[in-house]
């Protein structure tokens, strides 16, 4: 299922995530864009892995975070090495109730509620080449359009109105 399905009812429903991912997913969305980032979450990347969540800066760096709801979630979870190629900065994100010794020393952590997050650890820094760094910024601007016009349409029929934000 897409991250928003214009065919759903409520196409915002995306019923991949537990409760306690979208909850750091949340906590983290809001702590980056008080940094000031833009984030989109589940972004499929050229490699065809699908990204938790993506933030970039107003300057083009690129963040990208993997949540992780449990200790089984990430000991399962052999993909994340593949996220480094497409980023300047790689962190996982987690709650207080998942230990932290069992994420990696080098990659950043997060800890997050619903409501904040806190960086615990800063990641070592990753250098991505132009062309990499321009086709993300460019998939991130297409796959945020595409879901601001689904958005719209579904405010619509609801009746809701939708107030813009320009990034000023």
């Amino acid at each position: 299922m897409p991250i928003i399905d214009p065919n759903s009812p409520n196409p915002f429903v995306d019923g991949r995530q537990s409760p306690k991912a979208l909850m750091v997913r949340q906590g983290v969305e809001h702590q980056m864009l008080k940094l000031g980032y833009s984030c989109l979450p589940e972004l499929t990347l050229a490699s065809g892995r699908r990204c938790d969540l993506i933030c970039i800066s107003a300057k083009g760096y690129i963040i990208i975070v993997e949540v992780k709801s449990s200790v089984e979630d990430f000991r399962v979870d052999e993909k994340w090495p593949e996220y480094q190629k497409y980023c300047d900065a790689f962190y996982f994100a987690t709650h207080a109730g998942v230990s932290r010794g069992v994420f990696p020393g080098d990659e950043g952590l997060i800890l997050a509620d619903a409501y904040d997050a806190e960086i615990i650890q800063q990641p070592r820094e990753n250098s991505i080449s132009a062309a990499t760094r321009k086709s993300i910024l460019l998939r991130f601007a297409k796959v945020a359009s595409q879901r601001l016009r689904i958005a719209s349409n579904y405010a619509e029929k609801a009746g809701v109105a939708i107030e813009y934000y320009d990034g000023d």
